[in-house]
């Protein structure tokens, strides 16, 4: 009888240890929306990766999602420890998810709409019965172009949505549509012959860009998760990511900041539960 309590013992403290260990070895994830390709996404975050990989003491796993719809489906669903995001997400993440809202970059953060250099377009009425591209519907450069076209009364353009922001400009000189929305960040982005080749016709005005939200479940690692991006950040691998990208640094979200965003956060809403 002693024997058999012992064999029970034993088993369970290895059972225990077994999910002590794998609790220890679970990977801290790190999701980044989509805005350019995965293969650039993992590239411009790989240094981030690290440093948080360090500070945290344990393995980072970077992920991302084919497009912004099913990045917002899996956040909403907690897949992300820590998700890199735009406004509008965030503020959905925010209020459907309990994310919290951390921090965002200094540098300004606009959609933008752009056409071929050469292109003959000069108003947008020019645009009537014309094809235009936008990355997922519930991308918040996508979203702007459809507010931009309905208040030009361009209910008869075609909107075309494309996975990666990266071939949106090559397909507008290839003359797949007249016209595609985009981020200012990922047009200067582009290489300068590229951007030499295309011309902005409409840019919005000034919104909340990227967004870094912590989940809930989280919230005891938020001083050492803040501690690291503010060490990131004056490291050289940070101020080398902020100056590629244009992004000039951290910055603290304005009280209430992220309330401006809601009217597009209730459309993503809307996209989401129609799915």
């Amino acid at each position: 009888m002693r024997h058999a309590g012992l064999r029970t013992l034993c088993l369970t403290l290895i059972c225990l240890g077994s999910t002590m260990l794998a609790q220890a070895q679970e990977a801290f994830r790190l999701g980044v929306a989509p805005h350019t390709s995965a293969r650039v996404i993992l590239e411009m975050y790989q240094p981030l990766r690290q440093h948080l990989e360090k500070s945290l003491g344990q393995t980072v796993d970077l992920q991302t999602a084919p497009d912004f719809t099913e990045f917002a489906r899996r956040a909403l669903n907690q897949d992300y420890d820590l998700a890199i995001t735009t406004g509008h997400q965030a503020r959905l993440f925010q209020t459907q998810a309990q994310y919290l809202p951390l921090l965002t970059y200094q540098a300004d953060f606009k959609a933008v709409a752009l056409v071929p250099a050469n292109s003959k377009l000069s108003k947008p009425a020019d645009l009537r019965g014309s094809t235009v591209l936008g990355l997922s519907p519930t991308s918040l450069v996508t979203l702007w172009g459809q507010h931009w076209l309905k208040q030009n009364s361009l209910n008869d353009v075609t909107i075309r949505y494309v996975s990666a922001a990266d071939s949106v400009s090559r397909q507008v000189l290839a003359g797949d549509a007249a016209l595609a929305f985009t981020s200012l960040a990922n047009y200067q982005k582009l290489p300068r012959d590229q951007q030499d080749a295309l011309r902005i016709f409409a840019e919005s005005e000034t919104m909340v860009g990227r967004v870094y939200l912590l989940n809930k479940r989280q919230k005891n690692l938020q001083l050492k998760i803040e501690t690291a991006l503010a060490q990131f950040a004056e490291s050289a691998a940070g101020k080398n990511y902020f100056e590629q990208n244009k992004l000039g640094g951290y910055r603290k979200l304005k009280a209430r900041e992220l309330d401006a965003m809601e009217p597009f956060a209730a459309e993503t809403l809307r996209e989401l539960r129609a799915k």
